[in-house]
């Protein structure tokens, strides 16, 4: 997938009037990401992404205490200003784009990796382990 074809996707899947928009969730969502993901998680989905997209995700410093997937919709709408339901639709268009990249397993590995909040924000249904 290219950087424009990501745009495309995004645009599409949030319904954008203009391709700008779209790369301003991209940005947003992408820098985000890069600062919860570490290891090899977070080099594999940059090299499954477009190289824009890649570097805006790799030249994040990750955080220190990871965000769980509200908090993480929370500090983006902080960022941006836009509202919370705001921010959510753009994340979850976003990361629909990052999940067409990334093969399933890696998105896994990735949501594994990640504090409980993220599945739905990639499309995916939350799991939790039986006590």
């Amino acid at each position: 997938m290219t950087f424009e074809q990501m745009l495309d996707k995004v645009r599409y899947e949030g319904a954008y009037p203009t391709r700008e928009q779209a790369e301003e969730a991209v940005r947003l969502v992408v820098s985000g990401l890069g600062r919860q993901l570490t290891g090899e998680e977070r080099v594999e989905l940059a090299a499954h992404l477009p190289w824009e997209a890649a570097r805006i995700l790799t030249e994040q410093i990750p955080d220190t205490q990871p965000l769980t997937g509200w908090a993480f919709v929370k500090d983006l709408a902080t960022r941006s200003g836009a509202s919370l339901a705001t921010t959510r639709w753009d994340t979850g268009s976003v990361l629909a784009a990052v999940s067409a990249s990334a093969c399933p397993e890696l998105l896994t590995r990735i949501l594994r990796q990640l504090p409980t909040g993220y599945a739905l924000l990639f499309g995916r249904a939350e799991l939790t382990q039986a006590a």
